[in-house]
């Protein structure tokens, strides 16, 4: 087994610190032939990001990266039909979902039809009420408000009797990116790039990022009919901050095209264009630069929370709000929802956590605990809680009437929705679905044991995981190495996030000189850090510090040398460029 970084096999949260694999003479040469500084190159190697690959992974870029819409099945009747409804100037339905990249993408499709001069209804089911997915009700109803075309986005592949409803009543397109178990729906078109028989490659994109490439064709499409030689075409680089948003907060992988969608798509944000995400970036204390971070913890759990607990549609609505005054109200309710949620998830999260240890004891590669009267829209949030606490699969359930509903996350490595999907094949889920990182289910409660049992032999190879996951370390420094320079030179590589995490480096041998609670909610911890032997200070964050042994132990400022992990950032404050450390974890040097 090779050592571990500076002899950490156990840290303060319980994990190993590992190096991060990479070839040094590999990151050398890229460095060389690139012309970046050795820590670039050593960093790509790392990624996995050859020579040839290095510049379009430094400046991603929509030119060199957007493929054709043509290579997604169905796309070209979509196209065609859709530039249809502009030139008529139809009635179009758009059917949503209530999470983020559902809010995008139906925002984005609405925004994109009404400059085509359509006429646009929006719904988005409600989750309690109406559950995932088209339904007849919804679907006639939009039919009903002279729909003559219903665009399903970030939905749909898996609902073909719901779509039956509007046999001979309007066409229907689905813009989708979830799996399918089947042929599609037979509906006019289908674009879904992990249908299967779609042979486009482009498996990694959200429902946004969908959408996008079928406004990119139909544009084009109208271009062909000269629709725009008397009148400009619509700018579809404007719609871009609507799929870096979503593609962040899908968790889609940080690579290829996806890359080039969320860094143009933050340059967009950065201009403050939209009302509704202005507005929600000031409702988050968001006042620099939007990032990837900006988007997965400011504005994603505030959009989400709408769909978890309160009404459906409200993440849509201020997405689609061109009124700032209106736009700021939206916000301001969205954060009070997401307040909302968060105490609904800490007054379930203390049964979870205790459930999940005594699982966790008991050797169960799969975590899957329920409650009586646990919110359902807050079950896949206190699930990937556990997932992070016991690196281990979880699902969590709550029940009402006798029925659980839940959510589960898993690990890298472990299909969760392969197994859920099995589950249900084997009768012992009356729905249920998902992919490798998460899935969906119901069931009478009374067969969660069931369930469990399942899933505990499907996922066996879980078991043998360790309590915590390793921590991969990029480089190890001295607290005076942490410069801004640096910073910049690591930051060259964002946007960061799934399929390109964040570098996380080792402070070795640092005192916390100072450190206390900051923020609204306290659970914020801000320390100041030194080198061992004195010399400039640094300042240090742990967010989400509301407890655990790595809070306790910095706000202790015991005065003994300490390892400490995180992430290098630059950050700005009234105008001037500093640099700061995101703390990940800690061990007593």
């Amino acid at each position: 087994m090779i050592p571990p970084v500076l002899e950490v096999s156990r840290s303060l949260t319980g994990r190993r610190w590992v190096w991060r694999s990479a070839e040094e003479r590999l990151g050398l040469g890229v460095a060389q032939r690139a012309g970046v500084p050795e820590v670039v190159g050593r960093l790509l190697a790392a990624r996995g990001v050859g020579v040839e690959a290095a510049r379009d992974f430094l400046e991603p870029t929509l030119r060199a990266l957007l493929p054709d819409p043509s290579l997604l099945m169905d796309m070209d009747a979509a196209a065609e039909r859709l530039a249809d409804a502009a030139q008529r100037g139809e009635t179009v339905g758009v059917f949503g979902d209530y999470d983020v990249d559902g809010a995008c993408s139906a925002a984005l499709m609405a925004t994109l039809l009404r400059r085509l001069g359509c006429t646009v209804h929006t719904h988005v089911p409600d989750r309690m009420t109406e559950g995932y997915g088209p339904n007849p009700a919804a679907l006639l109803g939009l039919a009903g408000r002279g729909a003559g075309l219903v665009v399903c986005v970030d939905c749909g592949t898996a609902a073909g009797a719901a779509l039956a409803a509007l046999d001979g009543r309007a066409d229907v397109i689905v813009l989708d990116h979830h799996k399918a178990e089947g042929p599609p729906p037979p509906v006019l078109a289908t674009v879904n790039p992990n249908r299967l028989d779609d042979a486009s490659g482009l498996s990694l994109l959200c429902a946004a990022a969908v959408a996008f490439l079928t406004a990119v064709a139909t544009v084009r499409c109208l271009r062909r009919r000269g629709v725009f030689a008397a009148r400009p075409a619509p700018d579809l680089m404007e719609l871009l901050d609507l799929v870096a948003l979503a593609t962040v907060c899908d968790v889609m992988p940080l690579i290829g095209v996806n890359r080039a969608l969320v860094a143009q798509g933050l340059k967009v944000m950065a201009r403050r264009q939209r009302p509704g995400i202005a507005a929600l970036l000031t409702v988050a204390q968001k006042h620099g630069a939007p990032s990837a971070m900006t988007c997965g913890f400011g504005l994603g759990p505030r959009i989400n929370a709408a769909g978890r607990i309160a009404e459906a549609d409200l993440g849509l609505r201020l997405l689609l709000c061109s009124d700032p005054n209106e736009a700021a109200a939206l916000a301001e309710r969205l954060d009070a929802v997401n307040r909302q949620r968060q105490e609904v998830e800490a007054s379930m999260l203390e049964a979870a956590f205790q459930a999940a240890e005594t699982q966790a004891a008991a050797g169960r590669a799969a975590l899957v605990v329920s409650g009586e009267g646990w919110h359902p829209g807050v079950v896949g949030i206190v699930a990937g809680r556990i997932k992070e606490r016991f690196n281990r699969p979880a699902c969590v359930a709550g029940i009402a009437g006798g029925t659980a509903k839940g959510s589960g996350r898993s690990v890298p490595g472990i299909d969760l929705g392969a197994a859920v999907i099995a589950a249900r094949q084997a009768g012992l889920l009356a729905t249920g679905g998902g992919h490798p990182m998460a899935a969906g289910f119901s069931l009478r409660a009374d067969g969660l044991a069931a369930f469990q049992a399942f899933l505990d032999e499907r996922l066996a190879a879980a078991a043998s995981l360790p309590s915590a996951a390793d921590l991969l370390v990029e480089g190890a420094l001295a607290v005076s190495g942490a410069t801004q320079d640096l910073a910049a030179q690591v930051a060259r590589l964002a946007p960061f996030g799934a399929g390109n995490e964040e570098p996380v480096f080792v402070l070795h041998r640092a005192r916390v000189v100072r450190a206390d609670r900051v923020g609204r909610e306290g659970t914020t911890i801000r320390s100041f850090i030194e080198g061992e032997g004195g010399g400039p200070r640094l300042k240090a964050m742990l967010f989400r510090g509301r407890e655990g042994a790595l809070a306790e132990w910095l706000l202790g400022r015991s005065g003994v040398p300490v390892h400490l992990a995180g992430q290098l950032r630059l950050e700005e404050w009234n105008g001037a460029t500093g640099v700061g450390f995101a703390i990940l974890d800690a061990a007593v040097a």
